[in-house]
């Protein structure tokens, strides 16, 4: 039986119960690691969210490199941009809920994934790209944005839900219910 092929629930018994591979202080640090960005993440939210002048039509202008039309295109329409805004404000709050309190922790990981793509293909740290707004360090090809989008790529392939969070909970629930059976 591999890792990769098996269910989750193997995985996370595997993974909690199997002691010669993996100790409670790096079990414990991914879920670390999964709180920290789960923090940064609802930060972000909360602020957009409580900023009425916060808008993502000046990022979205911004945007550079091979996808920026698509981006541009997002823009050009105050309706679209709008729904763009609450859809980033909704999903930042979401996924860094989902992450602090390990709760749904794979889905709020696949959309702090696909959120973190987005900024990344919208603002990517390439030589020779110019930004009004100022990227937080030197960066070449290697930004905070995919840091954090390989962090939790990462945390995608060890549930750590389970280990500390609501899932595990949800997953003592049900298995609880299964022996009763």
């Amino acid at each position: 039986m591999t890792f990769f092929k098996t269910d989750l629930k193997q995985k996370v018994e595997y993974i909690m119960f199997n002691g010669k591979n993996y100790s409670k202080s790096q079990l414990y640090l991914l879920v670390a690691l999964r709180v920290v960005i789960g923090w940064h993440f609802l930060y972000e939210g909360l602020v957009k969210l409580t900023n009425p002048d916060w808008s993502s039509f000046g990022y979205l202008l911004d945007s550079q490199g091979i996808f920026s039309s698509f981006f541009y295109s997002l823009a050009s329409n105050p309706d679209v941009y709008k729904v763009v805004d609450t859809l980033n404000i909704v999903g930042l709050t979401l996924v860094g809920l989902g992450l602090i309190l390990g709760s749904f922790t794979r889905l709020a990981t696949i959309g702090g994934i696909i959120l973190l793509a987005f900024y990344y293909l919208s603002h990517p740290p390439f030589v020779g790209l110019q930004y009004v707004l100022p990227m937080e360090g030197s960066c070449l090809v290697v930004n905070k944005n995919l840091i954090e989008l390989v962090a939790l790529c990462v945390l995608l392939v060890f549930p750590t839900g389970h280990i500390l969070g609501f899932d595990r909970l949800n997953y003592l629930i049900r298995k609880r219910r299964k022996r009763r059976e």
